[in-house]
């Protein structure tokens, strides 16, 4: 008997193409911009906390149909970790960076981003005591035999400790939407303002083909008699807890005035954008969910009603931090929640509790009234959920019953004191034939849809009451 060797190590295309194919290109960029908030964690020695923890750090983002490019100045990548771990093909120490707050759990983030762009690329990184280049030329993809790669100390040629990672020889594809043909760009900085708003908020910058990226961030309707006192008035639905190294905040109610329901009347006020509406969900400081309005949120399952334009001015937010970013409940692309988690299923039961409550709020409300205007007249100011959380008078937190514990603010929201309530009655008919019937009730053009509806049910009634 005689025993031989066989080749067991994969095919680099093979490898590459399996780790790229199901993530999207502008989650790839997210990846690297989360890499430089990283390196700003580690230079401030991994504290998150205060107004502006991430005050003067910076990512630069530039491309076109060329080549694509991202530099910062966030303390640069050690050597003995561009050594030993940041070039391979996951993470070999899990232990690494389980005291500070990010989202990256497999180590794959760079490597995806750069492979799913290009076919040639070089790193360059300078710390204050190392400098270096690493180099992924288009000829180590097709050579199987050759899994390493040549750091060059000295090369980086960058002024102050950062990272600049610059991607060549562009993907077919990549390269289109890289170019002017397409409006990548603009959906792409759409997407920092949203993913990244609280981390800019914090005193982080991105410039995307330098133009300064603003942030965007839920702020909630609030009257603030609702913090100290239990009268009726507009206020979030709030929760609070620690469960297992990870600390949960959440708050749901009214970003905008709300809505009405009689979409067809012709004076009817413009609706608010929804692109604030439904959930953000955000892990140590990232978005990894914005705006969701599906059953992934609670919309639509158990006794909460799914998403309607009626309720575009609900919107909620959840934020998660732990220092072990194993105990997140985020997806390995970090632009997704998992769903089967513990700590993420306990959570979502408070979130249909406090969305149920400002569904029903809708519902009540959905029909303009001078009542509803005086009810909604108090909440007169936008405050941000951490905000609202230290104004709140103690006595107005319940403790929760969920199986994570924690407090409870629950709003006692305004209600119609008439016990007869306004219902919409809605229904469809020819332009021509609405025409005809303004024409008939009321002598000209000037009425609305809206007006004639009304006048007919009027008659209708008076006639049923003779």
């Amino acid at each position: 008997m005689s025993q031989h060797s066989v080749n067991a190590f994969p095919a680099k295309r093979f490898f590459v193409e399996m780790l790229t194919r199901d993530i999207e290109l502008q989650d790839a960029i997210l990846d690297l911009l989360d890499n430089c908030v990283d390196g700003a964690l580690r230079s401030n020695g991994g504290s998150s906390d205060g107004e502006s923890p991430y005050k003067d750090y910076y990512a630069r983002i530039k491309f076109d149909a060329d080549s694509f490019c991202i530099e910062d100045n966030c303390g640069g990548i050690p050597q003995d970790l561009a050594e030993s771990y940041a070039f391979r093909m996951g993470r070999p120490d899990p232990e690494r960076d389980q005291d500070l707050p990010t989202v990256g759990v497999y180590g794959i983030g760079m490597k995806r981003a750069i492979f799913k762009m290009g076919h040639d690329s070089i790193v360059k990184s300078k710390t204050a005591d190392t400098d270096f280049s690493v180099s992924i030329p288009h000829a180590w993809m097709d050579d199987d035999s050759n899994w390493a790669l040549t750091l060059e100390t000295g090369t980086s040629a960058l002024s102050s400790p950062g990272t600049v990672i610059l991607i060549r020889s562009l993907r077919d594809g990549v390269s289109r939407l890289f170019s002017d043909e397409t409006d990548f760009v603009s959906t792409l900085k759409k997407a920092v303002s949203a993913y990244y708003g609280y981390i800019i908020a914090k005193g982080f910058s991105v410039f995307i083909n330098d133009e300064k990226i603003d942030p965007i961030r839920v702020e909630f309707l609030t009257d603030e008699n609702a913090m100290s006192s239990n009268s009726d008035a507009i206020a979030p639905f709030l929760y609070e807890t620690e469960y297992k190294g990870v600390s949960v905040s959440l708050a749901v109610g009214l970003y905008a005035q709300i809505g009405i329901n009689d979409e067809d009347d012709d004076e009817a006020p413009s609706r608010p954008s929804s692109d604030k509406a439904g959930w953000t969900i955000i892990c140590n400081d990232r978005v990894v969910l914005y705006a969701d309005k599906s059953r992934v949120t609670g919309w639509g399952d158990a006794n909460v009603p799914q998403y309607h334009p009626q309720f575009v001015s609900i919107a909620g937010v959840v934020t998660f931090k732990s220092n072990d970013a194993k105990k997140l409940p985020v997806t390995t692309t970090k632009r997704g929640v998992e769903g089967n988690s513990e700590i993420y299923l306990a959570v979502k039961n408070i979130m249909r509790d406090g969305l149920k409550q400002f569904t029903d709020f809708t519902n009540r409300w959905k029909i303009r009234s001078p009542e509803r205007a005086i009810a909604m007249r108090g909440a007169d100011s936008s405050f941000l959920a951490n905000e609202i959380n230290q104004k709140i008078d103690d006595s107005r937190w319940t403790k929760s019953r969920n199986e994570l514990g924690g407090k409870i603010f629950k709003p006692k929201l305004p209600k119609p004191k008439d016990t007869d309530p306004l219902r919409t009655v809605q229904f469809q008919r020819k332009e021509s034939e609405i025409k005809e019937v303004r024409k008939f009730l009321f002598d000209d053009m000037g009425a609305s849809i809206s007006e004639v509806g009304s006048k007919c049910f009027d008659e209708a009634l008076a006639r049923s009451r003779k």
